[in-house]
């Protein structure tokens, strides 16, 4: 028997958990962003009638008239649903009044002291108190520091005067969204829950299975919000390792690349992770840093975490160094030079330019008086920092430029005339593997 299938004995628990069964439940998501809206609509697709809260009227507006606004939801899932009654999004918190569960999956940015701010998951629960009510489950997705559910939500929840764990029921269970995956997406990647008491767990999990593949409960909800943080901070240390190296083998003349291959044939005891020009998306380079915080307080330094962070925070200057050293060999400065920047978004095949790499790269560059273009299939204009470009025709900005830099290795590109067209090319994605060429600097 699974933990969402042990029966609980209070009445409020058990009228919950019947609602959930037959999928009556009316499940409400706060935060239609890239984690809320791939979550309501599964939900949504699942039988659930699901209500979406957002702040942002466009949002609400796009969604109630079955248009998706995020690339890995099309507008084709979401408006059958819209039009059946299934899904609904609004502004309004009072709609909590209606709901049985409710999803917290708003944005924890980092402030620039790199400790959380913790200001849109403390207005989304004071504004659920107010509505809050009998037999509710209320679930925080949003990633956060071990201790987050227990010390901050809890206590705002329990101003209601109900009690956690009999009339109410609160878990964490953090998002593993990873945007333009098409082999695993929110109904397929497994969903860990950790509940503020057993029957807070049992609750949650049973919510999850109704909808999505596999379920992984866990003893609380520090482990499963430890649980997030170890998983990006483990990505972010060995992309921190591997640029390290490849820092190392450009100072020694050896291709980075072809270590990497060369030890991946290992079949025990290495795992390949691949080199960059920084690291982007609102997970990695942020996340590591609420588990750094957090253990500042316990007294103890997150010294590997703190070490990535500087080499990989380096690494967009190490490609500008890269630009300017290629440009340099050939007699150029980077000053009034053309710089056709290849890809913006922070990682291939998606359209989001969240903390990418390649708008530290091209601030740098302009500082140094670089004029600055781009291409990108998945971004057609760029207003950000300062830059305020609309996305160029490939070839013939190739063909203008001075030196084309690869950051963003988007699979739809035609890699062979980028090698045959552009004059110079650092590429730092190692993009251009096929296609090696005297003209080619790879990173």
């Amino acid at each position: 028997m699974s933990i969402a299938d042990t029966p609980t004995k209070h009445p409020v628990a058990l009228a919950l958990e019947e609602k959930i069964r037959s999928r009556t439940a009316r499940a409400g998501v706060v935060g239609l962003g890239y984690v809320g809206l791939p979550l309501a609509v599964e939900f949504a697709r699942a039988g659930f009638p699901v209500t979406g809260i957002d702040v942002s009227e466009r949002k609400v507006g796009d969604l109630n008239r079955g248009v998706s606004y995020i690339q890995d939801v099309p507008s084709d899932v979401v408006a059958p649903l819209v039009a059946g009654g299934k899904l609904r999004a609004v502004t309004d918190y009072s709609a909590v009044r209606e709901l049985d569960t409710i999803n917290i999956c708003v944005p924890t940015p980092l402030r620039k002291t790199k400790d959380p701010d913790m200001s849109y998951v403390v207005a989304a629960c004071e504004q659920i108190v107010k509505h809050l009510h009998r037999g509710m489950l209320i679930i925080l997705e949003s990633t956060t520091y071990p201790g987050t559910t227990d010390e901050l939500l809890l206590p705002e929840l329990e101003k209601s005067g109900l009690r956690v764990g009999e009339e109410f029921f609160l878990c964490f269970s953090p998002e593993r969204v990873d945007p333009g995956n098409k082999n695993f997406q929110t109904h397929n990647i497994p969903k860990v829950v950790g509940g503020v008491t057993q029957s807070c767990t049992q609750m949650g999990a049973l919510f999850y299975s109704q909808a999505l593949k596999t379920v992984v409960p866990v003893s609380g909800t520090r482990v499963a919000e430890m649980v997030k943080l170890l998983e990006n901070t483990f990505r972010m240390i060995n992309i921190g390792l591997v640029n390290e190296m490849a820092i190392m083998c450009d100072r020694m003349g050896i291709n980075v690349w072809e270590v990497i291959e060369a030890a991946a044939t290992k079949p025990f005891g290495f795992m390949p992770f691949y080199p960059g020009p920084g690291l982007g998306g609102h997970c990695i380079p942020i996340d590591p840093f609420y588990l750094s915080w957090k253990t500042k307080e316990a007294g103890i330094e997150a010294r590997f975490i703190e070490l990535a962070g500087q080499i990989n925070g380096h690494m967009p200057h190490f490609v500008v160094d890269k630009v300017q050293k290629a440009l340099n060999d050939c007699g150029k400065p980077v000053r009034d030079s053309r710089i056709h920047i290849l890809g913006v978004a922070y990682k291939r095949d998606i359209d989001d330019v969240r903390e990418s790499p390649a708008l530290d790269i091209m601030l740098m560059l302009k500082r140094l008086g670089g004029r600055i273009s781009y291409t990108d299939p998945y971004v057609p204009s760029l207003h950000v920092d300062g830059i305020d470009l609309e996305s160029a025709p490939l070839e013939s900005s190739l063909e203008d430029a001075d030196c084309t830099v690869i950051v963003t290795d988007h699979a739809n590109l035609d890699y062979e005339m980028v090698v045959k067209t552009a004059r110079l090319i650092v590429d730092t994605r190692n993009a251009l593997k096929k296609w090696p060429a005297p003209h080619v600097v790879r990173l």
